[in-house]
């Protein structure tokens, strides 16, 4: 490191591949603008979302999905790039693979941020759809695998070493009931990073991954926003308040930057302390 200040270092000129980044409250969408702003170059990956498939927010605001990111990555003055991808398909993953390649020709950051949204899934061993319950081992596992696998020579390529986050869940790290599936993925997840960041150490790579707690996304407007959601916050996060996307993209470029260039296989919990109490 040679920044001796409090600035984050690192980000100018080098190219992220943010996955799932379309949803205009989410995770994603911040982490991509944070790097941005930080000096990066964008490569946006969404699932190619249907406009009614919108929640009422995005439809009013004109959201459209990955596109309005990559306006915003270039109102910062960079560059951005849009695909739609599956993340649980080898095929998808090669295209984008080389479609990073053929556009920027390297990779610095990958943020495997996709995953799959709440379903039939949340129930419990005896009454849950064996198929539903695969689906999410192949997104949120599976997928982080072959995006990894994809893109990983790209990176290994250019030969300056690189950063990959991988966008886990508390969930991972819980046993709650009738959430099997999601909490098993998510635990492969930490597994993954685990194992990765020991095999690409040497070539400078890091690999660390992000377990957050409740975030205030679209994904949790099932829960309402009125007293029953505050009750809820109070009860299971000791900050009294649920993270935002801003909170994960901060530690996001933390873990992207030359400041955090001795970490890797790490699980960072950000979750206002509810695994603490929970």
């Amino acid at each position: 490191m040679t920044d001796s200040g409090s600035t984050l270092t690192g980000f100018e000129g080098k190219v992220a591949v943010v996955t799932g980044a379309g949803r205009m409250r989410s995770i994603g969408r911040e982490i991509a603008v944070r790097l941005a702003e930080a000096g990066c170059d964008l490569v946006l990956t969404g699932s190619g979302r249907s406009p009614e498939n919108y929640p009422e927010d995005e439809r009013a605001a004109g959201w459209r999905d990955i596109e309005s990111v990559a306006e915003e990555v270039r109102g910062l003055g960079r560059r951005a790039m849009t695909i739609v991808s599956d993340i649980a398909n080898r095929d998808s993953m090669a295209e984008l693979a080389d479609a990073v390649d053929s556009e920027y020709g390297r990779l610095d950051i990958l943020v495997n941020n996709a995953s799959t949204a709440k379903g039939e899934d949340r129930k419990s061993v005896l009454d849950v759809d064996s198929d539903v319950w695969a689906k999410v081992i192949e997104v949120n596992l599976v997928g982080t695998f072959y995006c990894t696998k994809a893109l990983l020579p790209l990176m290994i390529r250019g030969k300056k070493g690189g950063s990959i986050i991988n966008i886990s869940s508390i969930a991972g790290r819980q046993m709650q009931p009738e959430v099997s599936a999601y909490q098993a993925s998510k635990a492969g997840v930490h597994a993954l990073t685990g194992s990765l960041a020991a095999e690409v150490g040497e070539h400078q790579i890091r690999v660390n991954a992000i377990a957050p707690g409740i975030i205030d996304t679209s994904r949790m407007d099932d829960l309402g926003r009125d007293e029953s959601w505050n009750k809820f916050i109070q009860t299971r996060v000791p900050l009294g308040r649920a993270g935002t996307g801003k909170d994960v993209a901060w530690l996001a470029a933390f873990l992207a930057s030359d400041q955090a260039d001795w970490i890797t296989g790490q699980i960072y919990t950000i979750d206002g302390g509810t695994i603490r109490v929970h």
